[in-house]
């Protein structure tokens, strides 16, 4: 399968000259498999170049969200593809414990959030609760959805094709209420969605001095991220969801100061806008 990246950056999209490396716009990866099948996984800003590259065409493409905070789906309603008439839009995310997806999608795209309603838009809608379902196949995609730690109901993925594998947990903590972690792996959360991966793209939202002042908010400080990508035999890790105030060169001296101080058991391979892998 290939992995591109249309949107690495979390919170809130953060365009400018000292983003232009990593990336501005919020998250949006694209999974493509041998067979043509289109995932699109979060719905963030960068969507909206990816609506750009689909062609009205299409059949059908999914898209799949880990959660509903703004800066996972503020992109939909300018993806293109969501105003081709003959075109399939599956989109798979989490209800909540009162209401399902539909109706939560709802409240964003209806005025005054948003002009055009959910129920108005011209492609062809199916909208799938991932959870308790847990696990489902789009295409040549084997996909595994898993609640994890963040506030609100947020799940992570786990993307399979023939023997390749991509987890992907955008917004996660799961160091959170842990005084030394990692600790057991039954008792981490994501653990089961992401061992022995072969691509882990995972939060990377803080630094180890700036993780105390948020403890709670749902994120992972970069030793943390570490941490449980080695808990889980990860083959590659992927840091991912940059915070909107860390510019290319913070990040630039971030990455090569881990690879100076540790002894990596894995690939690191910091997300970029625009690139892409290639998962097999």
């Amino acid at each position: 399968m290939k992995v591109t990246f249309w949107g690495t950056r979390g919170s809130l999209a953060a365009p400018g000259p000292e983003t232009t490396r990593y990336g501005g716009n919020t998250s949006c990866v694209e999974v493509r498999g041998e067979d043509g099948t289109l995932l699109i996984v979060d719905a963030g800003t960068g969507i909206r170049r990816l609506g750009e590259a689909i062609k009205p065409e299409t059949k059908r493409l999914d898209i799949l969200l880990s959660h509903l905070h703004m800066d996972h789906i503020n992109g939909l309603g300018f993806f293109d593809p969501l105003f081709f008439p003959e075109t399939e839009v599956h989109i798979w995310g989490p209800a909540s414990t009162t209401l399902d997806l539909r109706a939560r999608l709802s409240r964003y795209l209806s005025p005054p959030t948003f002009p055009v309603r959910l129920r108005d838009l011209p492609c062809q809608l199916k909208l799938h609760d991932v959870v308790p379902v847990g696990r489902f196949r789009v295409g040549a995609f084997d996909i595994q959805a898993s609640l994890v730690c963040h506030p609100g109901p947020t799940v992570g993925y786990r993307i399979s094709e023939g023997s390749a594998s991509v987890a992907y947990l955008p917004d996660h903590e799961p160091a959170l209420g842990v005084q030394d972690f990692p600790e057991e792996p039954e008792w981490t959360s994501g653990f089961e969605l992401v061992q022995g991966v072969d691509f882990l793209i995972h939060d990377a939202q803080y630094t180890h001095e700036e993780y105390p002042k948020y403890v709670g908010w749902g994120h992972s400080s970069m030793p943390d991220v570490l941490a449980f990508a080695e808990l889980a035999g990860v083959k590659t890790l992927v840091p991912f969801h940059f915070d909107p105030a860390h510019s290319d060169d913070m990040l630039d001296r971030l990455f090569a100061e881990i690879r100076r101080s540790h002894d990596l058991p894995f690939a690191l391979i910091p997300a970029k806008e625009g690139e892409s892998f290639q998962a097999r």
